[in-house]
């Protein structure tokens, strides 16, 4: 059974088997609740790494006595990257958290070719949303890593997002390539792109799945607005990904939708070795939990 939201997602993870996070720069207050409260619910063991007494610190503000046997000390960022990333090459930890770092910083370690946990193929962003307004959590890719993706980009941005979807209990997850119109422009890179991308997706390239496109966002969720313009396809009113052109519309939407929408929100990079909880340093406490949660159900599944 597939999961239709973030209520029905913690209830998954927590009748799994219990998972491991090592967390790189863990001095950080949102990520250190966000961890240790997925902890004291008995769904997640964590390896905290980062400045090991600003940890315990930050820790005891907020009524945790954190034992020095689950912190592993890092004077820098690259340091605690790749102590972090040794831990899942070790197999002593089962996925990775980013915390109070630069993005860029940790995953210039998981791509590195000796020390990394690259599978030599393309990583991605893929947001999932929980929306008040829509029926199931969608997933929108990519606003938060790759900038301009061109066809084989975006080919491997569908193949992370559905692997994750599958992981979520998708059998067949649908895709909307979504662009400003539903028809071919030879003008409009975006349109010929979504529109290869559907007829891969009919030669089985993304394994069990369905990619439409290109198509407009307004028919990709609306029954009705599809029916007035006589579009017919399997993803209307059912889309469970979004595949954006480029970076600025995927971080555009997912920001939108946060602001305006009431939305849920968890970030997770996926096509490494393990999924990675990635959010903004920003990001709230909410966030960062719903990042744990969805990574601790991929690697659990």
């Amino acid at each position: 059974m597939s999961i239709q939201n973030f209520k029905q997602l913690r209830e998954r993870v927590g009748a799994s088997e219990k998972t491991c996070v090592a967390v790189a720069a863990a001095h950080d207050a949102h990520t250190l609740e966000a961890v240790l409260k997925a902890h004291e619910e008995g769904v997640l063991d964590y390896i905290l790494v980062g400045k090991a007494h600003e940890i315990i610190r930050i820790g005891k503000e907020l009524g945790h006595d954190i034992s020095g046997d689950f912190v592993v000390d890092a004077a820098t960022d690259e340091e605690a990257v790749a102590k972090a990333i040794q831990l899942i090459r070790d197999e002593d930890a089962d996925f990775l958290q980013k915390g109070l770092l630069q993005t860029s910083t940790l995953l210039k370690g998981v791509v590195n070719k000796e020390k990394g946990i690259s599978l030599g193929k393309p990583i991605s962003h893929t947001a999932l949303l929980d929306i008040p307004a829509y029926h199931k959590i969608v997933g929108v890719t990519d606003g938060g890593m790759i900038l301009y993706p061109d066809l084989d980009g975006k080919k491997a941005i569908v193949h992370n997002a559905v692997e994750m979807f599958k992981g979520f209990g998708y059998e067949r997850p649908l895709v909307s390539a979504v662009c400003p119109v539903e028809v071919v422009n030879p003008k409009m890179q975006e349109t010929l792109d979504a529109a290869e991308l559907k007829e891969a997706s009919l030669r089985g390239e993304f394994g069990e799945c369905y990619v439409e496109g290109p198509i407009s966002f307004d028919l990709a969720v609306n029954k009705e607005s599809a029916e007035i313009k006589g579009y017919e396809s399997p993803v209307v009113g059912e889309t469970d990904i979004f595949l954006v052109p480029n970076i600025s519309v995927g971080n555009i939407m997912v920001k939108a939708l946060l602001e305006f929408g009431n939305t849920l929100m968890a970030g997770c990079v996926v096509g490494a070795k393990c999924p990675i909880a990635l959010n903004s340093r920003s990001a709230t406490f909410e966030e960062k939990y719903f990042s744990l949660m969805a990574c601790a159900q991929m690697v659990s599944n």
